[in-house]
């Protein structure tokens, strides 16, 4: 899907429209047994609202990158949430999400914090934007929307009071 652009040449990104194509395509990966864990904060709500919206059983997981990031002394804990894995992670099927892909480093992290858990069967990944920009060779098995956006621009996914999901676009000083 290619998002809209405004009349002024802007890029329109609607979550909440992202948000059904990634329902749709979450849908084709899901399996029974599959479990979902969301990647704080943004892929956590994703995570949440998709285990509702699918219907599926159990709880949703939350995965921190905190403790597996390359860039760790620099940002250090934050306000970061922990990991939550409320099932077995030996042997699951685990679908990985997260709003914003871009270097893939924050799943590097992930996949570690992942593994500290367990050896899942098999691990995937599916995103609500893709923006390029790689470091590392990670792919999403689905994403609702590919973006290129210039590397000074930030891109997250914030939820509202009522739980509405929308973009925040910044310029950001670091490159």
């Amino acid at each position: 899907m290619n998002p809209p652009v405004s009349a002024t040449g802007h890029l329109a990104l609607d979550a909440e429209l992202l948000y059904g194509e990634l329902l749709r395509g979450v849908r084709t990966l899901v399996q029974p047994g599959t479990r979902l864990a969301g990647i704080a904060s943004g892929g956590m709500w994703l995570a949440e609202r998709l285990q509702r919206d699918l219907g599926l059983e159990g709880e949703h997981g939350v995965l921190s990158s905190a403790m597996h990031r390359d860039d760790f002394a620099r940002r250090g804990l934050a306000a970061s949430v922990q990991t939550q894995l409320p099932f077995e992670v030996n042997g699951a099927d685990i679908l990985v999400l997260d709003d914003v892909l871009y270097t893939g480093r924050t799943i590097r992290a992930v996949l570690n914090e992942l593994f500290d858990f367990g050896r899942p069967q098999r691990v995937r990944l599916a995103v609500l934007v893709d923006r390029g920009g790689r470091q590392l060779p990670i792919a999403p098995d689905f994403a609702a929307a590919r973006v290129v956006l210039a590397p000074t621009q930030s891109l997250s996914l914030a939820r509202a009071e009522g739980g509405h999901l929308q973009f925040d676009i910044k310029e950001i000083q670091e490159v």
